[in-house]
């Protein structure tokens, strides 16, 4: 969950004149506030915004207070719910408290104590929020498939074995990358990184294992490669399915006997180092088209992961959306607070073709054209405004999250509905109900 600097709290309330007077007196003592016009709205706001607290009415129209803290539990349990109530609605107010708001405020409201209330949820929300994030903030996890790789990650760190990451450009191979070997015995050595697919064949022997004085035209001197440079230390082989195969050899080779010589050179050279590897190629048809080696296949590909493009994991585009608006508004020395919900909804309905590559870029222009202190709509590129909705037709925000759930789901189990099923805490019954009232195939 990433927020600028700012606290901000959600006032959910149908009375106009009621939120302009909290909208007034919270400002004055330096919070920054959405407004919603009932609970809907606001079970809707906690999912996209990420509000630091809920300042919510009791009674209010299409959804009700205690129906709307119980739908915000289910998204997101640790942000805290402050309900406002009058003396007749006390009974409904603790029944709230019990579905999960942390406490009740009656109305009229002593401002004295409105404020000492919500310095009070903020301080309860800050504890445990710190134990709560997968990494730091380079690494976004709102989705189950995502923190399930991110879990999955974790503990391969903790092994020597090779990792082989697929998915397609964009997607943030070179991110998981990067965590793996943070978390790894290794991260205090080095961490070296060749893009193989930006070099022919000569000069990418050259640039992994080194080569010796005189050994092509223009090498004046010995150099060192990246194998010797991350002895002790690991490497990460970007583009790995753009080798040429007398390369791979040399490569498995480096991996199953920890030697290798310079180009050029005669000199057996050691070094001791872990292999992350990533590929947008899908290495099994090259493997069989005879353009991979089979034997290098196996060797990278002890831990094999897969990251989905970011159409199967919309949950992770609201997050992902408002770290870029905070570290695009550092760079370009602006003060972005918030982006708002029409433009919101476009990011996370929109396919993302180019993956989280692409919407950092998206983000980083609306941040740079945007005029005031929101990212709206008009801030976006013509191709996301004037994209068609999502796959999912005229569902609401959280059904498409729902939806791209159940998919991704799906596909990590292979089809079984009721692994999926448990894995997404639904029955089995439930599931089927879901998957046929989204229009998701049974094959």
């Amino acid at each position: 969950m990433i927020k600028t600097h700012e606290t901000w709290i959600l006032v959910a309330d149908d009375d106009r004149a009621h939120r302009d007077m909290l909208r007034a007196n919270l400002e004055h003592y330096g919070y920054s506030v959405m407004e919603v016009t009932n609970g809907s709205e606001a079970v809707r706001c906690v999912k996209t915004q990420h509000p630091d607290l809920v300042l919510m009415d009791m009674r209010m129209p299409e959804m009700d207070g205690l129906t709307a803290v119980r739908e915000i539990r289910k998204i997101d349990e640790r942000v805290p719910i402050l309900i406002m109530t009058a003396y007749g609605t006390i009974e409904n107010a603790v029944q709230t408290v019990k579905a999960g708001a942390y406490d009740y405020i009656l109305k009229p409201l002593d401002m004295s104590v409105l404020l000492n209330t919500i310095k009070i949820g903020l301080q309860k929300q800050a504890e445990p929020e710190k134990q709560s994030k997968l990494a730091s903030d380079d690494y976004i996890a709102e989705s189950p498939v995502m923190k399930d790789i991110f879990a999955l990650a974790e503990k391969v760190a903790r092994s020597e074995a090779s990792v082989l990451l697929t998915g397609e450009s964009g997607t943030g191979k070179e991110v998981l990358a990067n965590f793996i070997q943070q978390k790894s015995a290794r991260s205090d050595k080095p961490f070296v990184k060749v893009n193989c697919a930006a070099l022919h064949d000569q000069l990418l022997e050259s640039e992994l294992f080194g080569h010796e004085k005189g050994a092509f035209t223009g090498a004046v001197a010995q150099r060192k490669g990246r194998f010797e440079l991350a002895d002790t230390g690991t490497i990460f082989l970007d583009e790995i399915g753009d080798m040429a195969l007398e390369t791979q050899a040399k490569i498995l080779r480096a991996l199953q006997q920890g030697t290798f010589e310079r180009l050029g050179g005669t000199q057996t050279i050691k070094a001791d180092c872990r292999v992350i590897a990533a590929t947008n190629k899908d290495l099994e048809a090259a493997v069989a088209a005879g353009r991979f080696r089979e034997d290098l296949y196996y060797r990278l590909s002890v831990v094999p992961i897969r990251i989905p493009p970011l159409k199967e994991r919309r949950e992770d585009i609201p997050a992902l959306a408002n770290y870029f608006m905070k570290k695009h508004s550092e760079k370009n020395r602006k003060q972005m607070k918030r982006i708002a919900q029409e433009a919101m909804d476009k990011l996370v309905a929109y396919d993302w073709p180019g993956n989280v590559r692409e919407l950092s870029n998206c983000i980083e222009r609306a941040v740079i054209l945007s005029l005031g202190d929101d990212i709206t709509l008009e801030s976006l590129p013509n191709s996301i405004r004037q994209s068609a909705s999502a796959p999912e037709g005229d569902l609401n925000i959280m059904e498409q999250a729902e939806r791209s759930a159940i998919l991704t789901a799906l596909r990590s189990c292979g089809g079984n509905k009721s692994l999926a099923a448990e894995k997404l805490g639904i029955n089995r019954k439930t599931l089927a109900s879901k998957m046929q009232r989204y229009n998701i195939s049974e094959e």
